[in-house]
């Protein structure tokens, strides 16, 4: 690694109140320090680049224009907010991102008073910003709310469901589109510059209310088509006669790196009584470091890296990652089944979609960030006879929950819902883990819920659930890689509902139903040489429930453990219910259930996270000992 950037202008700017001290010639300056800054970090962090460095100048003309935090700033989805927390106080712990204890690497209310919002997931930051901006007019004070979206996120329905909804906000709302992916600009240079100087500037407004006044002393129709003629002629020039529609005026589009042209543009806005306004900038991932903008991706999420070289630090081999495993079987599947087709809401290699679109590109579908379209597209799809698999985060599925319940699981539609990242997920923290998946599925009728233990068992999951016609049925698997179990050439179709005995003691049964497989063997190791002699059961489904095995280890153990990777009212509520039911627990048997903790757990390390959750070996082991009511010497002691 190389020594820390030469920033002295910077150094003078703790909060924006000292970067709207500096005069509008120094921000160039600072905000080639800013991106210095900003790469030196992540370099030693990992974390969100590409989107960051894309909107190093647009964070600095923002700070400087308006009157943050008072105008309240959101950033929608949050990845692109590090050069937003180093001007706002947060420079001093930059190199703590993402890390145990340190910055969070989305926007969190609680870690700054210039994050008003806390976002991780996309499309939320009109609605929000509409929010701040209605409140405040409410109430009569001053106060903006200022969205940042970007095109990609824009393709989500909710945004335009806040944009349909803002025109009582009228200037007191703006929203900014970073526009760095989708060419919905025309091209942008002097002319479109000096065109959105002129549409935002006091003269042109100002004519054009006096005209609209006039106008309207004329017949309503006419009036009406004077309007639109207006609007529809810059709409020609401009571009944006859609945002225009769901009552925005557009100004743009403009360079979103070029200072001269966003800072008077921004001043115009702030000092319109104009509005809702619409800014259209465009910007470039990546911007100003060539390793990034030469990226496919553009660095969009990165290791720690070199920052000279931008060579990322690799990991040393070992399994594959879960979510390969999972693409590369079910691409290997379609060669033989022309039904099987994959749908992701735009998370291609994060859910190994991209495996399968390379050796099948015309059946997978990316859908942008629209969730709720995914599960609906994939429930037509199903209808129609095909064998879709819906991949999409545990925590992303959340959104689509009215569509898994009324477009899948009623219908009895066969979707098959591959869910990655279930369970705790390190540095993306509480916003991105995959806690609830087993809860909100498994209350599901007709619905089947398996969970993958290793990736071997992952395949045969994927298989199974290929070839399960009978109704929907989800299998989730956490992120990373996988525990180096050799994955067999021939697939097994699992036995719907029934799970596997991994090893068989006589005491205690533990009941582990996904990835904790390991731990719970670690653990049945532990008791062994305490003298329990211990059953490890991997449930593989939690609906339905093996209720035969449960009930056989029931009947013949003393202690009954269960665990996974998931929230209260999952599998151990399930297994409970089912004991409770049978009358099970009338004859004193002891039951436990090991889950995550009723919190969300911030980032960290995901083997530190779970040694906070409790949900290691040496925990199963205490629950134990706890449920027998002695600690390890009384169990010593009872074995002489």
């Amino acid at each position: 690694m190389t020594s820390r950037p030469d920033t002295p202008l910077l150094d003078t700017v703790v909060t924006p109140d000292d970067l709207r001290k500096l005069d509008k010639s120094q921000l160039r300056q600072l905000s080639d320090e800013l991106r210095a800054e900003m790469i030196d970090a992540v370099g030693t962090t990992g974390g969100h680049l590409g989107s960051g460095l894309g909107v190093v100048e647009l964070t600095t003309a923002i700070h400087y224009v308006f009157n943050t935090p008072e105008d309240r700033l959101v950033w929608d989805v949050g990845h692109q907010c590090y050069p937003h927390k180093i001007l706002t106080g947060r420079r001093d712990r930059i190199r703590t991102l993402r890390q145990g204890g340190g910055l969070s690497g989305f926007t969190k209310r609680a870690e700054s008073e210039y994050d008003p919002f806390g976002a991780a997931h996309s499309s939320t930051s009109i609605s929000a910003a509409l929010g701040f901006a209605m409140a405040n007019k409410m109430q009569g004070r001053p106060g903006r709310g200022i969205a940042v979206i970007g095109d990609g996120a824009m393709s989500a329905g909710m945004a335009y469901e806040a944009m349909n909804n803002a025109e009582q906000a009228g200037n007191r709302l703006v929203v900014i589109l970073n526009d760095n992916d989708m060419s919905i600009a025309p091209p942008v240079g002097g002319l479109s510059a000096y065109l959105a100087r002129m549409v935002s500037s006091s003269e042109y407004l100002g004519l054009r209310s006096m005209a609209s006044k006039i106008a309207r002393k004329l017949s309503r129709r006419v009036w009406s088509g004077l309007e639109k003629a207006e609007e529809y002629t810059r709409g020609m020039v401009t571009g944006g006669t859609l945002f225009e529609e769901l009552g925005f005026y557009y100004v743009g589009p403009i360079d979103g790196h070029n200072l001269d042209h966003l800072i008077p543009v921004l001043e115009n806005v702030r000092d319109s009584e104009q509005g809702p306004v619409l800014i259209h900038v465009v910007t470039k991932k990546g911007k100003g470091y060539a390793p990034a903008e030469n990226s496919a991706d553009k660095y969009h999420g990165v290791a720690k890296f070199d920052v000279v070289t931008g060579e990322q630090k690799k990991s040393s081999g070992g399994p594959p990652a879960y979510q390969n495993v999972f693409g590369e079987t079910l691409a290997k599947l379609a060669n033989d089944d022309p039904r099987i087709c994959a749908i992701t809401a735009a998370m291609p290699s994060g859910t190994g979609v991209d495996k399968f679109a390379k050796a099948h590109p015309d059946k997978a579908f990316d859908v942008g960030i629209a969730e709720q379209h995914g599960v609906t597209f994939a429930a037509g799809l199903a209808a129609e006879g095909m064998r879709p698999f819906a991949a999409i985060y545990s925590t992303f599925l959340q959104r689509a929950y009215d569509q898994v319940v009324h477009d899948v699981a009623i219908q009895n539609l066969p979707v098959r819902f591959a869910i990655d990242r279930a369970g705790l997920v390190g540095a993306d923290g509480c916003t991105h883990a995959g806690s609830f998946d087993i809860t909100y599925l498994a209350t599901l009728p007709n619905f089947v819920v398996m969970a993958a233990a290793d990736e071997a068992e992952l395949a045969h999951m994927t298989y199974t659930a290929a070839e399960h016609d009978d109704g929907p049925i989800a299998f989730r698997y956490p992120r990373g890689s996988g525990t180096g179990v050799e994955i067999p050439e021939k697939l097994e179709k699992l036995e719907i509902g029934k799970g596997r005995i991994v090893r068989e003691g006589t005491k205690v049964a533990i009941l582990s139903l996904g990835a904790r497989l390991e731990e719970a063997k670690k653990a049945a190791d532990q008791l062994e040489a305490k003298g329990l002699s211990t059953t490890v059961a991997d449930m593989r489904f939690a609906k339905p429930l093996d209720t035969d095995l449960i009930e056989k280890l029931m009947r013949s153990h003393e202690v009954v453990v269960t665990i996974e990777e998931g929230a209260i009212g999952g599998l151990g509520a399930h297994v409970l219910t089912f004991a409770s039911d049978e009358g099970l627990t009338d004859t004193g048997l002891k039951i436990r259930t090991m889950r995550l903790p009723d919190i969300f757990q911030d980032q960290d390390d995901p083997a530190k996270q779970y040694d906070e959750a409790g949900l290691n070996a040496p925990h199963i082991v205490d629950t134990v000992l706890g449920a027998l009511r002695h600690n390890s010497a009384g169990v010593e002691e009872a074995r002489a």
